[in-house]
């Protein structure tokens, strides 16, 4: 089994899509699909690692794949499923579980912030998530992974995983002709000039459904009005726009306005100063406004147009799931294999 250059990547479906989701994940996943042969994931189970409603869950999982399908992902072309419907999926994570060590998962930050004081009281699913997103990548021998700087520190564990299970099954792996490598070394995909989109209320903080405040954020089903408004009230500070890059380095809201017009236009932050720096933040937020309208409007518009039918969106992801399974089952296969459970001939 030879590794070909294979994207892999999940959103999970926790409601309300904003521009981070956007800009930070799901325009680059468009963009790979010019390069490589690309597999994007709708993450249920990776969801329910906090309760989940059942009927806002199922809600969920169809508005993201319609944010997928209304950004320009094609499903015909690359694969687009929900991993619930893959239960290999599972199954790795559990041999994966049984490869990881304990000390590493100690170290994960995100279950720390996740869990906070009361980490007794966290799912035993939220604390070996880092596991399950290892077996989602590796389940299809994926060579790369397009990731938030949050998301790091899971592939560097999913790396150091495929490594052990590697060096673990060393003898079996050379005994029964698979490559000595069997589980590629994920390379991270980190690009873009706003990967870390922040809120527009405050500069230091991430863009999130969670905030309680709507104007902190660019929902993706916005309508143009709600865009334009959050846009105008966004916080800036006095200072008219710099003329370089440096100059954003102590002002985290125009750094924050400025890597989201460089996304949205497809062009540098530098580039972005050359034609509004010394400019007021008044001239500089209409056009933004514009751009973001332009770009965001006709993406939302699809969004709900598809949530309308939500068959056919069912049937997008029961397509994708049959062609994921059958890469996923060959890998499961040689998992059994290698590890030495009896199975079918």
């Amino acid at each position: 089994m030879t590794a070909i250059q294979r994207v892999f990547s999940g959103v999970q479906p926790t409601g309300n899509l904003h521009l981070g989701n956007y800009l930070g994940a799901i325009v680059n996943f468009v963009k790979l699909q010019q390069t490589h042969n690309c597999i994007y994931c709708v993450v249920d189970l990776h969801a329910i690692t906090v309760w989940q409603n059942p009927v806002e869950l199922t809600h969920n999982i169809r508005e993201v794949t319609a944010a997928f399908l209304a950004s320009g992902i094609d499903p015909d072309k690359h694969i687009v499923f929900n991993q619930s419907q893959v239960a290999e999926h599972a199954e790795l994570a559990w041999v994966l579980n049984c490869v990881a060590r304990l000390g590493w998962l100690n170290r994960m930050t995100q279950f720390k912030e996740k869990a906070g004081k009361d980490r007794e009281n966290a799912s035993v699913g939220l604390y070996a998530y880092p596991n399950l997103m290892a077996a989602d990548i590796l389940v299809y021998r994926a060579t790369h992974v397009p990731v938030g700087e949050d998301q790091k520190q899971h592939l560097e564990l999913a790396r150091d995983i495929a490594q052990k299970f590697n060096n673990d099954f060393s003898e079996s792996i050379a005994a029964k002709g698979y490559d000595p490598k069997f589980f590629p070394q994920p390379e991270p995909l980190i690009t873009g000039p706003a990967t870390r989109v922040m809120s527009l209320r405050d500069g230091s903080k991430k863009m999130s459904k969670s905030d309680p405040s709507d104007y902190s954020r660019i929902n993706l089903t916005d309508d143009a009005d709600a865009i334009a408004q959050k846009i105008r009230k966004a916080k800036t500070d006095p200072e008219p726009l710099p003329s370089e890059e440096d100059g954003l380095k102590s002002r985290p809201e125009a750094d924050n306005l400025v890597g989201i017009y460089a996304a949205l236009s497809g062009r540098t932050k530098a580039d972005v100063l050359r034609e509004f720096g010394g400019g007021q933040f008044s001239g500089f937020k209409s056009t933004l406004v514009d751009l973001s309208v332009d770009k965001l409007g006709p993406i939302g518009a699809e969004m709900k147009r598809l949530m309308q039918d939500p068959g056919h969106v069912d049937a997008v992801l029961v397509k994708g799931a049959e062609r994921a399974r059958a890469i996923a089952f060959e890998t499961m296969k040689a998992v059994k294999d290698i590890v030495g459970f009896v199975q079918p001939k």
